[in-house]
């Protein structure tokens, strides 16, 4: 796979891009972000982009972050947390260029410069469900990754499965309960569950990094972790066990007209015993709890084929930039379509990129194509 001229142009001006690199956010995977940032800030090529660090409080506030790398990384005893500041950073459109202002009360608001180009590395909600893209569209900003549509798409597990379903993609059994249903009428919602089967999977519907879910094993366990589910989203899915391996494939958007590029795919075995899934602690926190098998030992026709699904799903979507899709292999050799993440995690230990460096592409190089694809973006509809 040939990944030559890895080089973004550079803005009319003939200065460097200036990246504004935005992590944190409002999310209960705030933490994840931080993680995330402090990868792409310590890779990012310095020689070639001016990068500005913009954290997301948990309030939603926008400060101006630590370049320190350090301060965001996640160790199991402490999770980093943009904290807010009594400066306020804003994007704003002055003069025809996209400019960060700082402003503080009683002082006079002070331009940062302009920005080429945004690099949310948010997770979840107000993030990766399209509320960034589409404050990033008003301002005719360009940035990194998938738009309004894909990203809302990509977020909400109901949606995503009505659309894969459209395009021809094999979902798994499922259901989704919205909070109308089941304050309603919740016998109903546990009789479908019982017809689906067990175990089963209760999912909050738009939370990611297995935030609030839960597997049940009978109907005793059902309401609570329904409960549990509901702290997160008040819409759910709940979705039908399927023995299978769990394969992943990274794609990454073509150049102009070009068709997506896709790794090989990568299989993961949660190798420690306390995880029965790949939950938080497993991603994030414990160092050998997954491992990640690249490329995956599959028949040469079934990589093949994950790598065509990948892509399919990718363009299902309408995704952009990036995103990680992943299947369960069934026994029989089914390919069956779990998710596609539209902002996968993306620290240097993260599936993502680590599949594509198993690909051939290495970190710095994928960040570099990355903002190359945004760079080169039309802004507004496209």
């Amino acid at each position: 796979m040939s990944h030559h001229n890895l080089t973004a142009s550079e803005p009319a001006r003939g200065a460097k891009p200036r990246v504004a690199v935005l992590f944190g956010g409002r999310s209960s995977e705030h933490a994840v972000s931080c993680v995330t940032a402090a990868g792409v800030l310590g890779a990012i090529n310095r020689d070639k982009y001016e990068v500005i660090p913009i954290g997301i409080a948990k309030t939603g506030q926008w400060v101006l972050a630590a370049e320190d790398t350090a301060q965001w990384s996640l160790s199991a005893s402490s999770l980093p947390e943009v904290v807010p500041s009594q400066k306020t950073v804003t994007l704003a459109e002055i003069g025809g260029e996209h400019q960060l202002i700082v402003a503080s009360p009683n002082e006079v608001p002070q331009e940062l410069g302009t920005v080429d180009v945004v690099f949310p590395l948010l997770h979840g909600p107000f993030g990766e469900d399209g509320t960034i893209q589409g404050l990033l569209e008003l301002s005719d900003t360009r940035y990194v990754g998938a738009g309004v549509l894909a990203s809302a798409v990509g977020m909400d597990k109901h949606y995503m499965k009505v659309v894969f379903e459209a395009a021809g993609l094999q979902v798994g059994p499922y259901i989704a309960v919205t909070d109308r249903q089941w304050r309603k009428d919740a016998e109903s919602v546990r009789k479908q569950v019982d017809r689906l089967g067990f175990p089963g999977f209760v999912k909050p519907a738009r939370a990611g990094s297995s935030m609030g879910i839960s597997k049940v094993d009978s109907l005793d366990e059902l309401d609570a972790a329904i409960e549990e589910a509901r702290r997160h989203d008040l819409k759910l899915v709940i979705e039908a066990g399927i023995v299978g391996r769990e394969i992943e494939c990274a794609v990454l958007e073509g150049r102009g007209t070009d068709a997506p590029r896709t790794s090989m795919p990568g299989e993961i075995s949660v190798a420690g015993g306390t995880h029965e899934f790949y939950d938080f602690n497993a991603k994030y926190v414990e160092d050998d709890a997954a491992a990640l098998s690249c490329p995956a030992d599959l028949p040469e026709e079934a990589i093949t084929r994950v790598r065509e699904l990948s892509a399919a799903a990718f363009d299902a979507v309408g995704a952009e930039g990036l995103s990680r899709v992943d299947f369960f292999y069934t026994p029989d050799g089914q390919l069956i379509i779990n998710e596609i993440n539209t902002m996968p995690g993306f620290t240097p230990k993260s599936m993502y990129p680590q599949m594509w460096a198993a690909s051939g592409l290495g970190y710095a190089d994928l960040i570099d194509e990355l903002i190359y694809l945004a760079l080169n973006r039309k802004t507004g509809l496209r």
